[in-house]
């Protein structure tokens, strides 16, 4: 296995556009990839491009007419059909999107195989993690589902065992229903109590399919106002202790950066350095159960000067094994771009000051009466029995 880290990164990711007024603005891949070269972490890996993921590779997923209807919608999108949630406006059609999307998953996919063969250690998409897609419709700001992509291809290779942890602030609601009845692949997801954000599921009852299915899907609803001391005491309460069990040979995870306490479309309060801390611990339980083999995704994350490009960034780091500096002053070169780009400035610090965040162990004991607490044994009682796990 090579020892370099792969990045995936086509600049023609950044068509993927949905509009000015759309929340998504692709300036985040593109901040986002001048940081990493600022900070010289495009030397310390390999930087490819894919090819775009072709029909037969988007069906392993995806229903052929809706494939269709994308196409369709790319090349006139005025008359989207609106029946599979395109041309909508969370999902608005624009020319070309076809094309932008099957290249965004076409990288997932070539991460996935890459790592799966050994040419990687590690690889990361971080203008993947698009979790929402349906196998018939778009959703949720996401077209062609990258995450579950990779995962099929996965299995597609002969991977008997693929854990999917999903930390965005939503539901990793797409890739759940892609593998609900499919024991290889169980599907961990952390994000803000359907009560109080789209898009209303992941609900600790959920626990996938019948028969050898059942417990593959596991979900930990957090109540809105978390923040960080919460949120990773809701990881490493459940995420490791499934991982150790369920063995996985490859880990997948999507680092949506909208948890974040500035992010303007929902309502955690994690910092950037907490968002850090748990990539660091997807790297090291990459290690520890799937013998090094980790693809990484971006995903959501609205803050696009301030949070996404310092997020992934740490992401992009921590794969290279060559982790940036909280404490790290951003080159001005990069800040620089920023106002360029945007007629904002850029931050100063690769850290929201809380570095290094603080840890609660679950082993340490819980509040019956805190409402954190309560979340995280909801999903402990739902799902931990069924994989042979006490709650």
């Amino acid at each position: 296995m090579s020892g370099r880290g792969l990045l995936m990164w086509d600049e023609a990711v950044t068509k993927y556009d949905f509009g000015s007024s759309h929340p998504m603005d692709p300036v985040r891949l593109a901040l986002t990839m001048g940081l990493v070269r600022a900070y010289g972490l495009d030397r310390a890996m390999d930087v490819v491009a894919a090819k775009p993921a072709g029909d037969s590779t988007l069906r392993l997923v995806h229903r052929e007419d809706y494939v269709a209807a994308v196409r369709a919608a790319s090349e006139d999108p005025a008359h989207a059909d609106q029946s599979y949630g395109l041309g909508t406006v969370d999902d608005p059609a624009f020319a070309g999107m076809h094309e932008a999307s099957a290249l965004i998953a076409g990288q997932s996919v070539g991460a996935a195989e890459a790592v799966w063969r050994g040419n990687a250690a590690h690889a990361v998409n971080f203008a993947g993690g698009l979790h929402h897609a349906m196998p018939g419709a778009a959703s949720g700001f996401c077209i062609y589902n990258d995450a579950s992509l990779a995962i099929a291809r996965l299995l597609e290779l002969g991977a008997e065992r693929v854990a999917y942890v999903d930390v965005d602030v939503h539901h990793g609601d797409g890739v759940q229903a892609a593998f609900w009845d499919d024991p290889r692949v169980l599907t961990i997801s952390l994000h803000e109590h359907p009560r109080t954000l789209f898009p209303q599921t992941g609900w600790p009852e959920e626990t996938g399919g019948t028969g050898a299915a059942e417990g593959s899907a596991v979900n930990v609803a957090l109540p809105a106002g978390t923040g960080d001391e919460g949120w990773l005491r809701a990881f490493h309460a459940v995420v490791p202790e499934l991982l150790a069990g369920f063995r996985p040979q490859v880990l997948v995870s999507q680092h949506g950066a909208d948890t974040h306490f500035e992010d303007p479309l929902a309502h955690l309060a994690v910092s950037l350095d907490a968002q850090r801390a748990v990539q660091e611990a997807c790297h090291e339980l990459a290690h520890a159960h799937a013998d090094g083999k980790w693809v990484a995704l971006g995903g959501g994350g609205y803050e696009v000067v301030d949070v996404v490009p310092r997020s992934w960034t740490h992401l992009v780091g921590i794969a290279a094994h060559q982790a940036v500096d909280p404490e790290s002053v951003i080159p001005s070169t990069w800040r620089d771009e920023v106002y360029a780009r945007t007629r904002q400035l850029g931050p100063a610090r690769m850290t929201d000051g809380r570095w290094p965040v603080r840890l609660r162990s679950w082993e340490d004991g819980y509040d019956p009466a805190d409402r954190l607490d309560q979340a995280i044994l909801a999903t402990r009682r739902a799902v931990f029995p069924l994989r042979g796990l006490l709650a």
